[in-house]
């Protein structure tokens, strides 16, 4: 899941996000808890109702973001990318910049997440302890109690991709040495209990439980999509395995002149169709030319301004080597969330290497594997 919506801050220099559908789930967990306690709790002002329901909610938010941080810091203990964590409809997600490279470093950083919610559980149960008399206190903490208990209990199930998936995959990736087998067995786990949950939803939808049942067949499906895409990925690894830069690089350089101006430059793409121009003196990288550099540019200053003034410099370019391989550069394109490099040799650019010219070799190879 890209990161998208509104950025909060940066915790240990990760990017935290509100996707825009948690505003609806926070609204609707804010209600549900508000009618909650007005029942558990009548003797309550409406005020006091409404005011635990919000910062209940808050707090159940910073517990999943708590449970994500988690996952995070021993991901970055191991030198995993984080890219950005995402809070949204279904609580939220940490994006790392690549997969783990042993089980054990899998199995770590899968169990972090339970481990913390589980811990979060029993701080609340203590804060009731600590202040027994104190209702409104006790209301908040017992359901955060409940609620981080029952978040760990339900992602240790054994299914991608949730993190019990996770955890399953790295031991029967470190008991077989096949992370494709592992990742197998876990997306078939989470795939199972997907249908399951989708089978009791809509169970439970016509027994009259419409909105509960719904809901439940609608996260088994979530669950479903997403354990499809994960064993996808491991496919992707699999199909690019042996793979280098200069076996998917394409030979032609389209370049541009650091003096043309940027109406030449338009005038170049729309006659070759190509969105990303090399800026070359004597076979040296100078720059690079995209559409997205142009257009920070008002289009009545296009004629006055060069190439040159527009393009960015080869210091801030992501380039690659021709030995390097294609999965590496698929991932850094990802990680750094860029579409072509330039490939390096010696100095010299040899070639340029696109995401869509990698996802159309790993097309083709599966079509050709499934004949």
């Amino acid at each position: 899941m890209p990161e998208s919506g509104l950025r909060i801050g940066k915790i240990f220099g990760i990017p935290i996000y509100l996707h825009s559908s948690w505003f609806i789930i926070f609204a609707l967990i804010t209600f549900s808890l508000a009618m909650q306690f007005t029942d558990q709790h009548p003797k309550w002002s409406q005020g006091q109702h409404w005011t635990v329901g919000v910062l209940t909610s808050l707090l159940f938010f910073g517990s999943v973001l708590f449970h994500e941080l988690s996952h995070s810091v021993v991901a970055l203990r191991y030198r995993i990318p984080v890219v950005s964590i995402t809070l949204f409809v279904f609580g939220g997600v940490a994006r790392i910049g690549r997969e783990p490279a042993k089980a054990r470093q899998e199995f770590w950083v899968a169990v972090a997440g339970p481990v913390s919610s589980y811990f979060l559980s029993g701080c609340f149960l203590l804060l009731m302890r600590v202040f027994p008399s104190s209702e409104m206190l006790g209301a908040l903490a017992g359901w955060l109690a409940l609620t981080n208990f029952a978040l760990a209990t339900f992602n240790l199930v054994p299914g991608f991709p949730l993190d019990g998936g996770r955890i399953l995959r790295s031991i029967v990736w470190g008991w077989t040495g096949d992370f494709a087998r592992a990742t197998r067995v876990a997306s078939r786990g989470g795939q199972l209990f997907a249908y399951l949950m989708i089978f009791i939803g809509i169970w439970q939808a016509l027994r009259g439980n419409w909105i509960g049942g719904l809901w439940i067949a609608f996260i088994g499906w979530f669950l479903l999509t997403a354990s499809q895409e994960s064993f996808a990925q491991v496919a992707i690894r699999s199909t690019l395995q042996g793979l280098r830069a200069a076996d998917l690089m394409s030979s032609e350089l389209p370049a541009v002149s650091r003096d043309a101006s940027l109406e030449e430059y338009v005038q170049e793409v729309l006659r070759t169709g190509r969105r990303c121009h090399l800026v070359v003196d004597n076979e040296r990288l100078l720059g690079m030319m995209t559409l997205h550099a142009l257009n920070r540019f008002p289009r009545e200053e296009w004629s006055a301004t060069s190439v040159q003034a527009a393009m960015m410099p080869s210091a801030e370019i992501q380039w690659t080597s021709p030995d390097e391989p294609a999965l590496a550069v698929l991932e850094r394109m990802q990680e750094r969330d860029v579409n072509q490099m330039p490939v390096v040799s010696d100095g010299h650019v040899v070639g340029m290497i696109g995401r869509d010219s990698i996802l159309r070799v790993i097309r083709t190879r599966m079509e050709v594997s499934t004949q």
